[in-house]
């Protein structure tokens, strides 16, 4: 059984509010629920840019806090005026967390550790909503995963999230905190650094560079296109149940070599831009969840992938100054 809240009159301290899906959710809330405050709490890292939200920069309720989940007074100095945490802030690429993984385990786990034990001295926040990831589950060769399901997490990425959600589970129980977990399938669409494969694909694609396919290309991925999942992350923190975890799938599974494909069909570059290259250690064969707990929540996914690849190709077509400068950056 779900519960009804609001947002009128709340203000919400949303992490990693610069980064990709956390900025698309930052702007949702302030459109759409025109009595809500919004501070916005990153660390700018290189995958966070304060472009992404220009549009709102200057709205009365938005408000900018440059700094890191894991700077514990700074993270109590902030909750003590909020009612509702959403919790984006993450390190998130795969390839470098097999390179690296100090960063993921500072961030991803001892970030929401910081988070959620500040949290036990602030009885007025009303909601965390820890976003997390699919890649819990790791490979699944038969049925779709679903959220009581153990977790086999492949990668040292998969695995400081999958931490993350257990400290979450753990605080509620223990301490009784209104945690919400959610584990959101492969998110793609306008201003995603281009490190992942859609934004990677599409940028290469238009400069005429090759599109790296790992291995033989058939490894699958569930693909949901951003703003869907904007709306899963607005149903849990209006009507999601605390304690609960939800599963967030768009319904799209696909090879990434079809992927590939496809991103070639969308800007009208030759197939030969494929280039098969070695696979990566640990790499999963197949992600796939059963979505339906978030479904029973009045969400469904709207955008099939080849509107919402239109959409991201587009943009990314009219953005490339855009990606080439944060991509320069990275390097």
């Amino acid at each position: 059984m779900s519960t009804e809240r609001t947002l009128d009159g709340k203000t919400v301290l949303v992490t990693g509010g610069a980064g990709f899906i956390g900025s698309h959710f930052v702007r949702a809330v302030l459109h759409r629920h025109k009595k809500t405050r919004v501070i916005n709490l990153d660390k700018l890292t290189y995958a966070g840019s304060l472009d992404n939200l220009r549009d709102v920069q200057d709205d009365p309720r938005y408000e900018f806090v440059l700094g890191d989940i894991r700077d514990a007074a700074l993270v109590h100095r902030l909750l003590a005026g909020v009612q509702g945490v959403v919790h984006f802030a993450a390190e998130t690429h795969v390839d470098r967390s097999i390179h690296d993984a100090g960063e993921f385990v500072l961030t991803n786990v001892h970030g929401t550790y910081t988070l959620l034990d500040a949290l036990r001295a602030f009885p007025a926040v009303e909601l965390f909503v820890h976003v997390s990831t699919d890649e819990v589950y790791g490979s699944r060769t038969g049925r779709a995963a679903r959220e009581t399901d153990p977790f086999a997490p492949s990668s040292p990425y998969a695995a400081s999230k999958a931490a993350g959600d257990h400290l979450a589970r753990a605080y509620r129980v223990t301490y009784g905190l209104p945690t919400i977990v959610l584990r959101p399938s492969n998110a793609y669409g306008p201003g995603q650094f281009p490190e992942k494969l859609v934004p990677l694909f599409l940028a290469n694609a238009l400069e005429g560079r090759p599109l790296p396919v790992y291995g033989d290309g058939l490894n699958v991925r569930d693909w949901l296109y951003v703003e869907d999942l904007v709306r899963a992350v607005e149903a849990a923190v209006l009507r999601g149940r605390c304690g609960s975890a939800y599963n967030v799938g768009g319904g799209c599974e696909l090879t990434n070599i079809e992927v590939a494909r496809r991103v070639l069909e969308a800007v009208g570059a030759p197939r030969e831009l494929v280039q098969f290259v070695p696979d990566r250690p640990g790499h999963d064969r197949r992600y796939a969840m059963d979505s339906g707990l978030v479904r029973a929540l009045g969400w469904e996914p709207l955008t099939p992938f080849a509107e919402g690849l239109k959409k991201t190709a587009r943009w990314y077509a009219a953005n490339r100054s855009w990606w080439r400068k944060v991509r320069a950056r990275s390097l």
